[in-house]
């Protein structure tokens, strides 16, 4: 029989895999960004134009190269700051669930007693 801890413990567990799942997910979508973005600027160095069009919602507008490649690179910077943020998060709440895992065995120990 599972104590009320440890129903608690699993709780918080399958709260913490929820959060981790949820911030993976996150991961890969800016990352997916990333990669476009990327592709986007290596497009943009290799252009000899010097307007090119930009998407703005549904439509394309004429702009200075230099203005749409500032505008990626802040964008990337700004991608790559989420980026670094949701890896900070992923690692603490991680090392969250190993603590709960360690004191989730811990309780199953005394309770087996």
């Amino acid at each position: 029989m599972i104590s009320e801890k440890t129903r608690e413990l699993l709780t918080k567990a399958q709260s913490y895999q929820q959060q981790i799942q949820l911030l993976m997910a996150q991961k890969e979508a800016i990352n997916a960004q990333l990669i476009e973005l990327k592709k986007a600027l290596e497009e943009l160095r290799k252009t000899k134009e010097t307007e090119v069009y930009r998407i703005s919602g549904p439509i394309l507008l004429k702009s200075k190269k230099p203005e749409v490649e500032k505008d990626l690179k802040e964008k990337e910077n700004l991608l790559s700051g989420r980026l670094k943020t949701i890896e900070t998060n992923e690692k603490s709440v991680k090392g969250k669930l190993d603590e709960l895992r360690e004191d989730i065995s811990k309780t199953d120990i005394k309770g087996a007693r």
